[in-house]
């Protein structure tokens, strides 16, 4: 439950729509992990519904609650490796695109500052 407060909820209520500065790996991982679980919660919801009601919106409504932090943190994350926040549009490349954000995605922080803010580890190499 710690965890969930400090990378989910923290991300989408203090963060919700902050481009700017850094994030860690573990601060987008875990929204990254939260959100995917929440959304396959949400999946189960709409599929009940859908066979009570005949149509579901709760799955709807979560991804969009989540579409604008969810592209904040991933900026942030991209800030953080030391390249701007465009090089998320690389994901529209089919397969490579997708294997190439993975791969920054996972890479460590830029030691010390840079552009885009002081390093959220507080380490400098």
């Amino acid at each position: 439950m710690e965890l969930f407060n400090a990378y989910f909820l923290d991300t989408v209520k203090n963060k919700y729509a902050q481009f700017d500065g850094r994030a860690r790996r573990s601060e987008y991982w875990y929204f990254a992990l939260f959100n995917f679980l929440i959304s396959i919660v949400a999946g189960i919801i709409d599929a009940v519904l859908t066979s009570v009601l005949g149509f579901g919106f709760i799955g709807a409504i979560v991804s969009l609650a989540l579409l604008v932090p969810g592209i904040a943190v991933a900026v942030r994350r991209l800030h953080d490796v030391g390249k701007s926040g465009w090089f998320l549009l690389i994901a529209l490349v089919p397969l490579l695109g997708l294997i190439y954000l993975i791969y920054l995605m996972v890479q460590d922080s830029q030691p010390g500052d840079n552009e885009f803010g002081a390093n959220p580890k507080g380490v400098i190499v």
